[in-house]
């Protein structure tokens, strides 16, 4: 078989670690972005022991000048099939009390990130067989909620984006796909937050390594919007015909109680 690599942002920790992983035991060779520092070079080691090709590429994607020289060298060395898009920041905080470079951040991250990143990509996408593009939303990306605000918002671009690209694309050999994860056991802060929120906040929680599995399974299935299990599915139909004027004010105070408890 021809040779081919898939990109994955985000890639030292958390879900982004789980994805370089499962492409793993897909004999899947990869190429690991995420800040410096981060350890890249331990799980590469990890890919690199069954016999595959790992290489890390280390930088802040929240610049657009280093997004188009990590396209740029991805473009000139490998032909690239998977691109998963992962990388991505949130938080919970009152918006008033942010600052600027918060704020900054999850735009940059969120938005341009993956916009620039697929775009710069894709004429090297489209020069293979088949390839694949894989956005990484949330649960988050189906309401605005207060308090979170412009986290919400920047998913909503992730979902609305893939989804354009796929229909764009529908006669192309790339194929767009997104997935919306709610919340995940990715650490012990974030295990012991959701803990505290009760029964129904863990019902049908899914950890990083299942979100993995089941979104490259979906993916090579060509299914462009991903539902991790019957709890994201039920989610998006609750999000989706729930109306505004009720599920806006019931996340917010969701989301108002997480924060007094922290």
């Amino acid at each position: 078989m021809e040779k081919s690599y898939a990109l994955i942002t985000g890639a030292s920790q958390g879900l982004g670690k789980a994805f370089v992983l499962e492409l793993a035991k897909r004999n899947i060779n990869t190429i690991l972005v995420s800040l410096p520092g981060e350890g890249l070079e331990y799980i590469a080691s990890q890919v690199e022991a069954q016999g595959l090709e790992a290489h890390c590429y280390e930088t802040d994607l929240t610049l657009k000048e280093n997004i188009v020289a990590l396209a740029n060298w991805v473009n000139e060395r490998f032909p690239l099939s998977i691109l998963i898009n992962n990388a991505g920041c949130g938080g919970t905080q009152s918006f008033s009390n942010v600052s600027v470079d918060y704020l900054d951040r999850i735009i940059q991250l969120n938005v341009k990130a993956t916009s620039l990143l697929t775009h710069q990509l894709l004429p090297n996408l489209v020069r293979q067989k088949s390839a694949y593009v894989l956005n990484v939303g949330s649960v988050a990306a189906y309401s605005p909620i207060g308090y979170k605000t412009v986290y919400p918002a920047s998913k909503a671009f992730v979902h609305s984006f893939t989804r354009g690209l796929y229909q764009e694309f529908a006669d192309s050999n790339v194929f767009f796909s997104v997935v919306n994860p709610g919340p995940m056991m990715t650490n012990p802060d974030s295990s012991s937050r959701l803990q505290q929120q009760g029964r129904f906040a863990t019902m049908g929680l899914l950890s990083p390594e299942q979100v993995a599995a089941i979104s490259i399974r979906q993916l090579f299935r060509r299914d462009t919007l991903i539902m991790l299990n019957w709890v994201n599915r039920l989610t998006w139909m609750v999000m989706k015909f729930l109306p505004i004027y009720i599920r806006l004010p019931l996340l917010t105070h969701a989301i108002k109680k997480e924060i007094n408890r922290a």
